[in-house]
């Protein structure tokens, strides 16, 4: 016979020992969407390469307005750095957003969770797992379309110096390393839309309620953001320090934009996360 604590729990229960981050990560990775958007973040860089092969031109040179596109295939650094503009606005928005807003209401629709309550798993233990586990499957997209495009571009390319816009060079060992700086603001910036999504997660059953809306809404704030007349307003908008990141690649760089992204990404994240802990904590999930 079990014997009782005097919590009322089992004896040789432990909180901590249910629902462990391994499992949740095997659960994640072996879904068919999160399969798929990796399957997409290695063809991508494939598929650029190819359209910036096939669509070779002089009318890049010809362009008075210098930008990453211009030098793109000036080296596999280069091409990276492509790839990461080019997705920073939309694809990997979407990718945060699906990570995040699908873990908590997909299984609330599959009625799943009301399963994993019952095992029992501790409700806000359950939601710091899902939570931990959009981090690592996002921050691995990510780091896979970064890596993908290095190890493609750079054959494409060559394994060259970066060549910024302006014409400025910079060392393949310094490139490599800002462009973890890089990766690394992304992370922390992407996390705005992700923990927003991740909040609308445990608002609704619906999964694509939670993507699309946290999608929607950084358009919103992007479009917005383009609206002079709304002045410094726009600063604290989750979108203004999108592209800080460029700012890497100046010599010396300048970090005043890249902290004012990094602290404002991190309030944003903290209290959408906080909302997200709030609204489950008192969501009926067992009906």
């Amino acid at each position: 016979m079990s014997t009782v604590q005097s919590t009322g729990a089992v004896a040789g229960y432990r909180p901590e020992r249910t629902l462990r981050l391994s499992v949740e990560l095997r659960r994640q990775f072996k879904r068919r969407r999160t399969i798929g958007v990796f399957a997409l973040m290695v063809a991508l860089p494939l598929v650029l390469i190819a359209a910036l092969q096939l669509g070779a031109s002089e009318d890049a040179q010809a362009n008075s307005r210098l930008n990453l596109v211009d030098v793109a295939t000036a080296s596999g650094l280069n091409f990276t750095l492509f790839v990461l503009f080019a997705t920073t606005s939309f694809f990997l928005v979407v990718v945060y957003a699906l990570f995040f807003g699908d873990t908590v209401a997909s299984e609330a629709q599959w009625g799943s969770l009301r399963y994993a309550l019952a095992t029992p798993v501790p409700r806000m233990r359950l939601l710091r797992q899902k939570w931990l586990a959009a981090l690592v499957t996002s921050v691995a997209a990510l780091v896979t379309v970064t890596v993908v495009a290095l190890v493609a571009g750079g054959i494409a390319f060559g394994f060259g110096d970066i060549r910024t816009p302006i014409g400025i060079s910079i060392a393949q060992g310094d490139g490599l390393l800002r462009l973890a700086g890089i990766v690394g603001y992304l992370a922390v910036h992407l996390l705005v839309v992700g923990t927003l999504a991740f909040w609308l997660s445990t608002i609704t059953d619906a999964p694509l309620a939670a993507v699309g809306g946290s999608v929607f809404t950084m358009f919103v704030f992007a479009i917005l953001d383009q609206v002079e007349q709304l002045g410094s307003i726009r600063d604290y908008f989750p979108t203004a320090e999108e592209f800080a990141w460029t700012d890497l690649l100046q010599t010396p760089v300048d970090s005043g934009d890249l902290y004012r992204g990094v602290i404002q990404s991190l309030l944003y994240a903290a209290v959408f996360t906080a909302l997200a802990f709030r609204h489950f904590a008192r969501r009926d999930v067992t009906s």
